[in-house]
């Protein structure tokens, strides 16, 4: 089988993303481990395009690498700011799942399709119905807007409510409102 470019990139990106990985497990910086994720994050997004994800790597830009590091950053101010050292054991294990997990990915790559290949199940079956059905069922002339927003419409939905709900957990934690009341409270005496 032939390898061409994207292959590489794909190694590259797998490389990076166990790179950062194994950064975050041994940082004790929980500021740089928060920004390391939103790394983690944009990493993936560039290899989901990388597998003609596009959809799935907005989402991941937006929600992992900017909602996700912006609230993680909003809980870390409850926090020290330092981590405790964790003992040998723990390292072992963190070490075990990111190699079995890396190796995983490794061992995974040679299978996918070769970037733009028009008999990948990405550009056959369910996807070329859907770009077949798509004009004449939904007035939407993007089929991954159309996917997003018609057909996996409750999904959509759900995952923006994930979403709000986390942003509303973190201010919750935060504490954001009391100030105000107490300053109304003395506004009235």
């Amino acid at each position: 089988m032939p390898s061409d470019l994207t292959q590489y990139l794909d190694y590259a990106l797998i490389a990076m993303l166990l790179a950062v990985g194994f950064a975050i497990v041994r940082l004790r910086n929980l500021f740089a481990v928060v920004m390391l994720t939103g790394v983690y994050s944009l990493l993936s997004a560039a290899w989901f395009v990388s597998l003609d994800a596009v959809d799935v790597a907005f989402t991941e830009a937006a929600v992992g690498a900017g909602i996700s590091t912006v609230l993680m950053l909003g809980a870390m101010l409850l926090t020290a700011r330092e981590s405790e050292p964790a003992g040998k054991k723990r390292h072992w294990a963190a070490f075990a799942v990111v190699a079995a997990a890396g190796a995983a990915l490794f061992f995974a790559i040679p299978d996918m399709p070769v970037y733009g290949d028009p008999d990948s199940p990405a550009n056959s079956y369910v996807g070329m119905d859907y770009m077949d059905r798509t004009p004449n069922e939904i007035a939407v002339p993007n089929v991954v807007t159309a996917v997003l927003a018609s057909y996996r419409g409750y999904d959509t939905m759900g995952e923006t409510v994930v979403v709000f709900s986390a942003a509303l957990g973190v201010m919750l934690l935060l504490g954001f409102g009391t100030g105000r009341r107490e300053e109304d409270e003395e506004d009235e005496l």
